[in-house]
């Protein structure tokens, strides 16, 4: 019975069977490769060149009653619309297409219901696996993690002792590689703006720029930490807050699109960029080349993250049986232009021009 389906089919088709005999090796071999299970490099390649040479095309329905898969592999963040999440999403869309899959992609809004829910209704088995890069992580989500009918994989961090597989950076530390890149250029007077300090990223990269500027030695002035979202807008009304009460000659953003906010209120207020004001970012987006100075950035390896992510997952699938595992992505820092200048130095007391620093006025001078 079997056999017979792998046979021409009534219309003349062409089947697996026709496939495995074009390329010169097994049925089995033919039929692993176009289900996207796998093969030897050469095997793919005579397989994949076999199957457009007979114009074979997959009956999807047929296949996903066989094998009990979908040829679908979900993805799910906080907010699509967010650079960073878009460079992980084009680096998994290319691992995931290259095993002849889909992916679906889900916006949570950094909800931990969202995600729970979307994580049962994986028990209906819609596809093959998911991954998931959570913002907040509870005992619950955790659970629902742990217990998905279908393999997930989470890029974020998550202990030491979570039975996941898990793709990571150490935010913590990038935010120090930009805090030593502003104490070297003789900033001194350094501000973070944050996202909210009840998400993972959020107490990650608090902690890691206390921590960096007290290896330096410098005691930290509350009025020079904000926190807001990890949005443009709350971007840009957390950074007026903080000139409001303060004079920063330096700010550390928590990620790119906080830091574009952050970049449009100094200068309607009137600070340079990066004279009066260095700025450094986080992700290392496309935003950060494309603004004006071009942003500084700690880049987190987001791409790199999301290929990862996506490997494991397919790796996972294949091989249900594999032990939890956790790969890691060294940041490192990106210098532009932003704060590319150190400290201008005083000008003597005898120069007749010399003044006091001002800044201009703020009127009109919005971007």
């Amino acid at each position: 019975m079997g056999r017979k389906r792998l046979q021409e089919s009534a219309d003349g088709r062409p089947t697996v069977h026709t496939v495995a005999a074009r390329a010169g090796v097994s049925i089995a071999s033919a039929s692993r490769v176009l289900n996207g299970v796998g093969g030897s490099p050469e095997t793919i390649r005579k397989v994949r060149a076999a199957a457009a040479e007979v114009g074979y095309v997959p009956n999807a329905i047929a296949r996903s009653l066989q094998s009990q898969r979908t040829g679908l592999v979900a993805l799910a963040v906080e907010d699509i619309g967010n650079p960073v999440y878009v460079q992980m999403m084009r680096a998994i869309e290319a691992v995931v297409a290259s095993s002849g899959r889909q992916l679906l992609v889900h916006a949570t809004g950094g909800r931990i219901d969202n995600e729970t829910a979307l994580l049962r209704r994986l028990a209906n088995r819609y596809v093959d696996g998911m991954i998931v890069s959570p913002i907040r992580v509870t005992g619950d989500h955790l659970a629902a993690l742990v217990d998905s009918p279908v393999p997930v994989v989470v890029v974020g961090q998550l202990g030491a002792d979570a039975p996941v597989d898990n793709v990571r950076t150490d935010s913590r530390h990038g935010v120090s590689l930009a805090v030593d890149h502003l104490v070297a250029a003789g900033r001194r007077r350094i501000g973070f703006v944050n996202g909210p300090l009840d998400t993972v990223p959020g107490a990650a990269r608090d902690a890691g720029f206390r921590a960096a500027v007290a290896g330096h030695g410098i005691d930290l002035d509350e009025n020079l930490v904000e926190v807001g979202d990890f949005q443009y807008a709350a971007g840009r009304a957390a950074t007026e807050r903080l000139l409001a009460r303060t004079d920063p000659d330096a700010l550390v953003c928590a990620n790119d699109l906080i830091a574009v906010g952050a970049l449009h209120a100094l200068l309607a207020a009137g600070r340079r960029v990066p004279e009066d004001v260095a700025l450094v970012g986080m992700d290392d987006t496309d935003l950060a080349r494309m603004m004006f100075p071009q942003l500084s950035s700690v880049s987190l390896g987001s791409a790199e993250r999301g290929r990862r992510a996506a490997e494991l997952l397919l790796q996972r699938i294949a091989d249900p049986s594999l032990p939890p595992r956790r790969e890691q992505v060294a940041p490192h820092l990106v210098v532009r232009a932003s704060s590319g200048a150190t400290v201008p130095a005083p000008r003597p007391a005898t120069d007749p021009g010399a003044q006091a620093p001002s800044h201009p006025s703020s009127e009109g001078a919005t971007p």
